[in-house]
């Protein structure tokens, strides 16, 4: 079959070429609409967090990396038994060391926190185990050596082993949104129990509250949900 000299031309007509300015315009669109809904993510639902200290071993270790769901509290509420992460009522970090960066390193670690790229670290926050909720009555301790919560004396089994659950003791009712809140290694944490001259006396507000931790996603090999040990406090009745 003979071929036209249009079907030449066609053949041979040059494809245009994407314009470079195009090309570099969409990826463009493509990282910022990233980078928003990254920020999107960790300020209405999701947060990292990083573990700089030992004061909840064994159920987090310095080192991990953490979720925290900011749906709690608001869309949910906060229970006894919930590992919290919330800013510093007051003083609780007085004197804890702060990494030691460069201006421009702190800048860049700042951006890359403020649209959740890189976990929040500890500079202003706390991770620990709510003990009691506004109106509770906890008091350290029973014969033996038990917290109670509303007169219901509770075991304690995401303890570090080999902890006390307080040699503080301790009688305190909580005042409504606020909360008691205790490090799993209680010969390490400085929590309620060591804050009563800090503004709040020793209690969290609520307000204060990043949300609850939810999984461990780092190292790889620790990766784990963090649940609420619902049998430790299902007898203790309401205040």
């Amino acid at each position: 079959m003979r071929v036209t000299s249009d079907e030449h031309a066609a053949e041979h007509r040059a494809v245009p070429k994407p314009k470079r300015g195009s090309f570099l315009r969409e990826v463009l669109i493509i990282l910022v609409s990233a980078l928003v809904l990254s920020w999107i993510i960790k300020s209405f639902f999701v947060q990292a967090f990083f573990i700089p200290s030992g004061s909840m071993e064994d159920t987090l270790v310095e080192g991990d990396r953490i979720l925290v769901s900011k749906m709690v509290p608001g869309v949910f509420d906060v229970h006894r038994g919930d590992v919290v992460v919330f800013k510093d009522p007051g003083t609780w970090l007085a004197g804890m060391a702060t990494p030691d960066r460069t201006p421009f390193q702190q800048a860049v670690t700042n951006g890359l926190t403020f649209i959740g790229l890189l976990p929040q670290d500890a500079g202003e926050h706390l991770v620990k185990r709510v003990i009691g909720v506004g109106g509770d009555h906890v008091v350290c301790c029973d014969a033996e050596g038990r917290i109670s919560v509303n007169g219901e004396s509770i075991d304690e089994p995401y303890l570090k082993p080999g902890s006390a659950p307080s040699v503080i003791e301790f009688d305190q009712v909580v005042p409504e949104d606020f909360l008691w809140v205790m490090g799993d290694n209680r010969a390490h944490s400085s929590d309620s129990r060591y804050n009563g001259g800090s503004p709040g006396g020793g209690f969290v507000p609520l307000d204060n509250v990043v949300g609850t931790a939810f999984v461990k996603v780092w190292p790889l090999s620790s990766v784990g949900w963090l649940r609420n040990p619902g049998e430790t406090f299902k007898d203790v009745p309401e205040p």
